[in-house]
């Protein structure tokens, strides 16, 4: 087994297109073609995990936060950052981040503590703009069909539940071949006129290059025309935030117990009670304060996020109950969530959960 065959298992639950463009994802450390023992699931990369994973033989960390988030100037053991990196690279120990990519999948980050809570009729919170393109492309009439199978081959055509979707018009190209062309059709030096369709498709904005590569490949023309497009429409299944209703609804007071039975946590923060019942309930893993206004556009009961900041609290604008159970908290589910993922796909592998604790904050 390598790092790649691993790695490509978790781009394909959680493709990196997806990843904000702040973000610093993907194999941070190491070997793409680097052979792996075992492999270590951490939330944060740090030395001690670095150290985790020598005594545990691992020589691949999968982690949830980017060690690695700016640019390194230099590697002299200054900071954690550099000390975390040096180690795992004297110990040919790739590292690998999954973090935002993850964040926007429907069963991604939000879904340990939406299981945990019970939510039923889930929805994405905040669906991901630009994450679906439109293929627009002129084949001859006899290639239609060779055409069309290969973009669908490469996840072109899949529109919610439906897959090998398109739509074709008929009409007449026209081209002159030049000197120094290979016309498939046509005489260099003379106009030509070809019956073609005109055919269409959806994809999703991560099979981008593998559809135009297969466009490329399966059309008999020597130069391909062809344009894409941005859509607005959204996936159901992708973006921040999950929204979801419980079987039945409880108190403010309620509510506030499980969670921190839930999080094993000794204290929440939250905004003023407002005295309602808790049916409809969104939840944002990580900083989730920009996602305030679409929770309340969702009519949830309460947002359930972390890194609130002072004046935030009061945006629940008396509707809304708000609820900072902390960042590392919101997000503890994740190491056990990649964990299934990766055991499903390669069930006879060893996949280790760190047992180290990377939150840096405490409680007193």
């Amino acid at each position: 087994m390598t790092v790649h065959e691993i790695t490509t298992c978790l781009q394909k639950w959680a493709p990196l297109a997806y990843a904000e463009d702040f973000d610093n994802v993907g194999l941070l450390v190491g070997d793409a073609n680097q052979k792996v023992t075992h492999v270590l699931i951490a939330h944060d990369a740090l030395e001690t995990v670095v150290d985790e994973a020598i005594l545990e033989k691992c020589n691949l960390i999968i982690c949830f936060h980017p060690i690695i988030f700016k640019g390194l100037k230099r590697l002299t053991n200054n900071t954690y950052v550099e000390r975390a990196v040096t180690k795992a690279i004297k110990n040919d120990i790739a590292i690998y981040a999954i973090h935002t990519a993850l964040d926007v999948q429907l069963n991604g980050v939000n879904k340990g503590l939406a299981d945990a809570l019970g939510l039923q009729k889930r929805s994405v919170l905040m669906p991901s703009k630009g994450s679906l393109l439109k293929l627009s492309t002129y084949v001859p009439h006899e290639n239609l069909n060779e055409v069309q199978n290969a973009l669908f081959d490469a996840g072109a055509g899949a529109l919610g539940d439906y897959s090998e979707c398109s739509f074709t018009t008929e009409g007449t190209g026209s081209f002159t071949p030049l000197e120094g062309s290979t016309p498939y059709v046509g005489e260099k030096g003379q106009r030509h006129l070809e019956p073609e369709t005109n055919l269409q498709v959806v994809l999703p904005k991560h099979c981008k290059n593998a559809v135009i590569t297969s466009l490329q490949k399966a059309h008999p023309y020597e130069t391909v025309a062809y344009e894409l497009s941005v859509l607005e429409n959204t996936r159901s299944d992708l973006g921040m935030g999950c929204v979801g209703t419980l079987a039945k609804s409880i108190s403010e007071q309620e509510l506030l117990k499980t969670l921190k039975a839930i999080l094993g946590t000794p204290c929440v923060r939250h905004s003023a009670l407002l005295g309602k019942k808790i049916e409809r309930i969104a939840l944002l893993g990580g900083s989730g304060s920009f996602a305030i206004g679409a929770a309340k556009q969702q009519k949830a009961d309460v947002f359930i996020t972390a890194d609130l900041k002072y004046h935030d609290f009061y945006s629940g604008e008396n509707s809304c109950l708000l609820i900072d159970v902390g960042h590392f908290e919101s997000e503890q589910f994740t190491k056990k969530i990649i964990i299934e993922h990766l055991s499903k796909n390669f069930p006879n592998f060893a996949f280790i959960s760190s047992k180290t604790d990377t939150n840096p904050v405490h409680y007193f």
